[in-house]
């Protein structure tokens, strides 16, 4: 199962992918979290060291790695590299989390940058199995997926908060998944304080598109300032995700 989780800048699909991340684990499977954000902060969301995350190497600066996967520094290259002991070797675990950092995806069009781009493909392609969970936090927008680099995704999970800029972001994001052929996608409700709030994300999209809504939070503005947060836990928990996370189990089947 493969979860990519977007929208614009600030709406929290950070915390909602650690969120995902911790109740995927909780629940048996093996989860590999993948921060597909320049800002790269999933980590710290996941309440990781953050000694250990500072020597965590983007997959995508691998140049020795890459070369060397890709078939060397010649014209050609594999498109399809063997990459399965990258992702044992480069990836931080703690408790069935296996958090990997992507990197800054290279511009398309320009060959200089393909076997970057086909490297980043064969990891995160390689990553599924039948007890494995992806979830994959993007940047703002689905850059990476007009790259294919999150090629199968099960569920395009957008955030969305209650503003016009929220909501048209959310609606930009649908859109591209859509005409990308991501067959489930669906809006989540984020920062609701009051009704109207909550009123203003379902008058924008239809019924049947809204996965469910989650309150604002001071708890995660607490978290945020800690110098070294606890590893995420069953406390850290957004109120109603439990409830978003069993709805999206149904619909990522």
């Amino acid at each position: 199962m493969k979860i990519a989780v977007s929208g614009k800048g600030g709406v929290g699909k950070t915390t909602v992918s650690a969120n995902l991340a911790y109740l995927f684990a909780r629940d048996g499977k093996e989860v590999f979290a993948v921060d597909a954000d320049p800002d790269a902060s999933m980590g710290l969301a996941l309440g990781l060291n953050a000694e250990k995350l500072s020597s965590l190497v983007p997959l995508v600066d691998m140049k020795e790695v890459i070369e060397q996967k890709s078939g060397g520094g010649g014209a050609y290259y594999s498109l399809n590299p063997d990459v399965d002991d990258v992702i044992e070797q480069y990836s931080l675990r703690e408790n069935h989390i296996n958090f990997l950092i992507m990197g800054g995806i290279k511009q398309g069009g320009s060959a200089c940058y393909c076997k970057e781009n086909s490297f980043l493909n064969a990891v995160l392609n390689s990553l599924l199995g039948d007890k494995e969970v992806v979830v994959l936090d993007m940047s703002a927008g689905i850059e990476h997926l007009t790259r294919g680099t999150a090629r199968g995704v099960d569920l395009m999970l957008v955030v969305a908060e209650p503003t016009r800029a929220g909501v048209k972001t959310a609606s930009v994001v649908k859109g591209l998944a859509s005409e990308l052929g991501i067959g489930k996608i669906k809006i989540l409700g984020n920062k609701i304080r009051r009704e109207e709030e909550k009123e203003f994300i379902a008058r924008n999209f239809d019924a049947n598109e809204i996965i469910g809504y989650l309150p604002f939070s001071e708890q995660v503005w607490s978290k945020s300032m800690e110098a070294q947060p606890n590893l995420f836990g069953e406390e850290d928990l957004l109120e109603g995700m439990e409830g978003v996370y069993q709805s999206i189990v149904k619909e990522a089947m």
